[in-house]
């Protein structure tokens, strides 16, 4: 499906269509969305509340976002992998969060398996960014493009993560992290964001 075309919004900027109107998301489409991240703990923590956001709305999830940090200990791995089967029933009763077991159990396993990869290899973000050969990939989407759910990159990370230990981290979850986290741009080329972020890309 292709994406929308972008908007030319009251401040006079175009950007993707997906924000729509909300402050919270535009904020974080101009801030955040596909900018590249390259640190270790960042990449967990977004990858973790992608994981979270399978079935709901990632809007849903960013309004959360700040008692998933305060919940989960500023997603710490070190503190998230010593979680006791008491501390996810306290989280299961946190109404701030999305209440999910399999998601919280999930996350336990997930920091377990982040913290022996930093101790047995190059690290979470260089073993990522491995998939993309170092740099981001930049889709030059416009208006007719098919919009991608999935790539090549996300099935080969997607079976990776899996194979690690890592819970809630499928071809097409894992895409929208890589979208996320600017290891694809998958800004509108019309968009104010594209060339932006395309330069923090050439910047690294």
């Amino acid at each position: 499906m292709p994406p929308s075309p972008p908007i030319l919004h009251d401040d006079g900027l175009v950007r993707c269509a997906w924000p729509k109107q909300d402050p919270l998301y535009v904020a974080y489409h101009d801030e955040e969305w596909g900018v590249p991240e390259w640190d270790d703990r960042a990449l967990f923590e977004k990858l973790i509340l992608d994981g979270f956001q399978a079935g709901l709305s990632w809007i849903t999830i960013l309004r959360k976002r700040d008692n998933f940090r305060r919940a989960f200990d500023d997603f710490n791995p070190e503190k998230i992998a010593r979680y006791t089967p008491k501390k996810v029933e306290r989280l299961m009763q946190d109404a701030g969060i999305v209440r999910n077991r399999a998601k919280i159990v999930g996350t336990v396993n997930s920091a377990r398996a982040y913290l022996k990869i930093m101790d047995g290899g190059p690290g979470f973000s260089a073993m990522l960014w491995d998939h993309l050969g170092g740099k981001p990939k930049d889709n030059k989407l416009r208006v007719g493009s098919p919009y991608p759910t999935e790539s090549e990159e996300s099935r080969a990370m997607s079976k990776q993560l899996l194979g690690h230990g890592f819970k809630f981290v499928g071809p097409t979850i894992v895409y929208a992290f890589m979208q996320a986290t600017g290891m694809v741009n998958d800004h509108m080329v019309t968009c104010h964001r594209h060339a932006a972020c395309a330069k923090l890309a050439k910047r690294r």
